[in-house]
């Protein structure tokens, strides 16, 4: 028998273990319409087609909001030009479009890139509840300290806690293993 046919089947499979595994499939983000933090109306369908991740924040948090928000100014710096970010506020009465605006200049967000939204409470209670399976947008400001990321088609695809060893890291690993993806 020649060796030649084993090895090759044993590099297959080698092959085969060192793929990663795909990422899941959490659920389809619904379409939203909600304000940017530059008082314009913000629709879902300018994500259509990207890869991003968002989070749930409030301006005037001491707890923390300002890491989460720090690790998307990372992810900003160190994360594929074609990644969006979307940070969407759980404070809506305090958090207005000049608000959002200051803050985001805070973390030096590229807007271009990086969007902060308000809008609704109903709107945003339903976004965080339903969509992003995160928490309810119902006036205590609770709300979760995971980021979302979201695939080309609208799907969840990953959550990261800023409480891992290196939540931007591995985000930006699997959003380039998204970007990679065919379409």
């Amino acid at each position: 028998m020649s060796v030649r046919p084993y090895f090759l089947a044993t590099l297959l499979a080698l092959t085969a273990c060192s793929r990663p595994k795909p990422l899941e499939n959490f659920g389809q983000v619904p379409p939203f319409r909600l304000t940017a933090q530059d008082g314009s109306t913000f629709d879902s369908t300018a994500l259509r087609g990207k890869v991003w991740v968002a989070d749930f924040i409030f301006t005037n948090c001491e707890g923390p909001c300002p890491r989460m928000s720090g690790k998307m100014e990372t992810l900003q710096r160190e994360a594929p030009e074609t990644l969006r970010l979307v940070s969407f506020s759980v404070d809506p009465a305090r958090d207005t479009p000049a608000v959002l605006a200051k803050y985001a200049r805070q973390f030096h967000a590229d807007t271009r890139r990086w969007t902060f939204l308000t809008g609704e409470r109903a709107a945003l209670n339903q976004l965080g509840t339903t969509a992003f399976h995160l928490q309810a947008v119902d006036g205590t400001l609770v709300h979760s300290t995971r980021f979302a990321l979201v695939d080309r088609k609208g799907r969840i695809r990953g959550y990261y806690s800023i409480g891992s060893d290196d939540p931007v890291g591995q985000l930006t690993a699997d959003a380039k293993r998204l970007e990679d993806e065919p379409q």
